[in-house]
């Protein structure tokens, strides 16, 4: 049985489109770069910021770091505000918690943007952990996870017992080549179709009620 449960937070545990996508628009107007149409622009929730800018957008490494601060001097004082509890999940991290199910968020996010969302949206009192990139570093999923396992005192036995819920390939992934599960959600549909299956999910759901029942079935 799945007993200690890894959050995603973009696209899992809220719908963040507006905000990162209002701040992905002011880092290209101050870099004076064409905003690129919606499609690109929904390719950016998930991925760190610095891959997502070289990818979508064509920057050197360079011009990428510098997209990145412009985007997060938005972001840290009103794009983290611009999105919202994804519905019906806070009822769902409670349900799990009440049946002694260790949650925890595990973000490629910097940790000091991921806490206060997970406070103003009801979800920090469910978990035990709170983990996003570091300071000044945009860590893949896998670095994320370690991170999260560590906090936690988690050791390879544990494995088995660990579900990643994440939206985009990269949860998948990251967990891969941690040795544990994930479950991808498509609640929004950032996802690419097909994307979350190809990249070797457990299981893709539609609704957080079929995240909670995949969960107490496995």
């Amino acid at each position: 049985m799945y007993r200690y449960l890894f959050f995603d937070l973009d696209g899992t545990l809220t719908d963040s489109k507006e905000g990162i996508l209002n701040c992905v628009k002011y880092a290209l107007e101050k870099m004076g770069r064409p905003i690129p149409a919606e499609n690109v622009l929904l390719q950016f929730i998930g991925p760190p910021l610095h891959e997502s800018f070289m990818a979508r957008c064509g920057f050197t490494a360079a011009e990428a770091e510098q997209a990145v601060e412009w985007f997060r001097e938005r972001y840290n004082t009103v794009g983290k505000f611009e999105n919202a509890a994804a519905p019906g999940m806070t009822e769902v991290c409670e349900r799990l918690k009440a049946r002694g199910c260790v949650l925890a968020l595990a973000s490629s996010k910097p940790e000091a943007q991921c806490i206060p969302i997970c406070e103003r949206f009801g979800f920090a009192s469910y978990m035990d952990a709170i983990t996003g990139s570091a300071p000044g570093k945009d860590w893949k999923k896998a670095d994320v996870l370690r991170e999260t396992m560590a906090r936690l005192h988690l050791t390879e036995a544990d494995k088995p017992a660990i579900l990643m819920v994440g939206d985009r390939k990269y949860d998948v992934l990251g967990a891969a080549e941690c040795g544990v599960d994930c479950v991808g959600v498509e609640f929004f549909g950032y996802a690419e179709p097909g994307e979350l299956a190809a990249a070797g999910a457990v299981a893709v759901v539609q609704t957080p009620e079929e995240l909670e029942q995949f969960i107490l079935q496995h």
